[in-house]
C-alpha cells in the first residue's frame, strides 16, 4: 500500500505495524480486542497476523 493518508487499511495484510495509529484502530476492529491485548499479543508472538490471531483466539478461549 502506500503512503497515503486517507487509506486506513494495513500496509501489508500478513504483518501487523504499529507504527501508525490507523493500523492500530484497523487490528484493533478486525480481532476484536483491545490495543494493550494487541500488543502483548505481538509481543509474544511476533508480528505475523496468523500468529496474533491464534493467540489472541487462545486467550479467549
Amino acid at each position: 500500500m502506500t503512503d497515503d493518508a486517507t487509506d486506513h487499511g494495513p500496509r501489508d495484510g500478513a504483518r501487523i505495524d504499529l507504527g501508525e495509529d490507523y493500523e492500530l484502530r484497523y487490528w484493533t476492529q478486525n480481532f476484536g480486542c483491545t490495543g494493550t491485548e494487541l500488543r502483548n499479543a505481538m509481543m509474544a508472538v511476533g508480528p505475523m497476523v496468523d500468529n496474533v490471531r491464534a493467540y489472541l483466539k487462545n486467550q479467549k478461549a
